[in-house]
């Protein structure tokens, strides 16, 4: 497997993804107290000493070289700066090549797409850098806009698990999404070109 390590913001066509830095501690922290935010997370919501300690672990999650290892991406907007979402892809299996992504936006800049572009970024990272066979994604079954991302980004639904995990005092169903690294590429062909950094 090939390593990737974040050495420069990654821009798309709307959005700009950076790594995390302390001074994304009150936005990150709004984040993470917001009840729509965090409702079908399992974490949550938090105090903002536990944000910080979560932001913590986000500015050191730039690189990927190894099992275990998260890269976390700060999504902004690249005319005002401004963080709107946080974007995370977790390398879960060496034996597998299996990733995992996950996703978090500002309930009053949900709709507009953002979430799809930036989550685009983990996906070509993890089948063009990684060279992973797998990548999935995990949802409760009632957060549909999550889910809604996971089919835009060509992952189908796997597997519906009926109460299968005990979360803010009941008993909550799970979605699981995948895409396998041939159908990312039927998709993208031939611009699976390696994720280029600015400045």
């Amino acid at each position: 497997m090939s390593g990737f390590e974040l050495s420069g913001p990654i821009d798309t066509e709307r959005l700009r993804l950076r790594a995390f830095e302390p001074a994304d501690l009150d936005v990150v922290a709004a984040m993470q107290a917001d009840p729509e935010v965090v409702r079908f997370l399992e974490w949550g919501p938090r105090t903002k000493d536990e944000a910080a300690e979560s932001l913590r672990k986000k500015i050191a999650a730039t690189a990927i070289r190894g099992e275990g290892d998260v890269l976390s991406l700060a999504v902004t907007l690249p005319h005002s700066g401004e963080l709107v979402g946080d974007v995370v892809l977790a390398f879960v299996s060496g034996t597998h090549l299996r990733g995992e992504i996950g996703f978090v936006v500002r309930p009053d800049h949900g709709g507009r797409g953002y979430t799809t572009e930036a989550a685009r970024v983990l996906l070509r990272i993890a089948f063009v850098e990684l060279e992973l066979h797998k990548v999935m994604g995990h949802v409760e079954s009632r957060n549909l806009a999550s889910a809604r991302v996971l089919e835009k980004l060509g992952m189908r639904r796997e597997a519906h698990l009926v109460e299968n995990v005990f979360v803010k005092d009941e008993w909550q169903d799970e979605l699981d999404y995948a895409i396998l690294e041939r159908e990312w590429r039927a998709r993208h062909e031939p611009t699976s070109r390696p994720v280029r950094t600015s400045g």
